[in-house]
């Protein structure tokens, strides 16, 4: 499941029709590689375990948490798992009442993972029921996880960054501004995001 590197391509090319500044940029970074998350339970769950920290800290918690809960580091485990062992493993307060929001919500049945609404603004509305988890974070799952192609994270700074480069704005477009701007780049807005990101991460700009 994701967008492929093939389909990537595809609405790149259409995109560089529909917007010809985006030419120049993709002939500069050339076309990025597909990111595919595997969906479900454990992809949201190092969301949570990775959020204001490195790489590095995020996986030294969560290698901490497997080896206390087991692979994967299942649900009903963790809710069974007192405060000091969590907070052992490297899991502070704030982020034991995130895992176990979610946590709740997997084995209540209340998110069902596999059944997502169709819809993308639904489907966000349905992940950000879990605390800890907003707007920012259901778009990257939905875009890496599901493959979802219209997805379009736009309170992402870099983001933010990448097109005002692209565009030839001196300065940042807000959020708002940039879900404006971005209207006719759907249906594919993800492979742009995709796309902005690997060009954001050149030596292009």
């Amino acid at each position: 499941m994701g967008l492929t590197k093939e389909t990537i391509k595809e609405s790149l090319d259409a995109i560089r029709v529909v917007e010809p500044r985006f030419e120049k940029a993709i002939i500069s970074a050339g076309y990025p590689e597909p990111r595919i998350n595997p969906a479900g339970y454990q992809t949201l769950l190092r969301t949570i375990v990775g959020q204001q920290v490195s790489v590095a800290a995020a996986t030294s918690v969560w290698n901490k948490l497997e080896a206390q809960l087991g692979a994967g580091c299942p649900a009903d485990k963790l809710l069974a798992s007192d405060f000091d062992a969590l907070r052992a493993c490297g899991l502070s307060r704030q982020k034991q009442g995130y895992a176990r929001s979610l946590a709740e919500l997997i084995l209540s049945g209340e998110l069902d993972l596999n059944h997502l609404p169709e819809d993308d603004e639904e489907a966000i509305a349905r992940l950000t029921q879990v605390k800890g988890i907003g707007r920012w974070s259901a778009e990257i799952y939905l875009l890496f996880a599901l493959g979802r192609p219209d997805i379009w994270p736009a309170g992402d700074l870099a983001i933010q960054a990448g097109v005002a480069s692209i565009m030839g704005h001196d300065t940042r477009p807000s959020e708002k501004l940039l879900r404006e701007m971005a209207e006719p780049w759907s249906p594919h807005r993800g492979s742009v995001a995709i796309f902005i990101w690997h060009h954001y991460n050149t030596s292009v700009m």
